[in-house]
């Protein structure tokens, strides 16, 4: 499984819709 993708859109499509809100975390910068 691949788990690297160009950009946030195309990783992010066909999951997000339209009115929906993202929560990101992680470690280091994001977290």
């Amino acid at each position: 499984m691949n788990k690297i993708f160009a950009s946030a859109s195309e990783a992010l499509a066909g999951v997000v819709r339209d009115g929906q809100t993202i929560a990101v975390g992680g470690f280091g910068l994001c977290g």
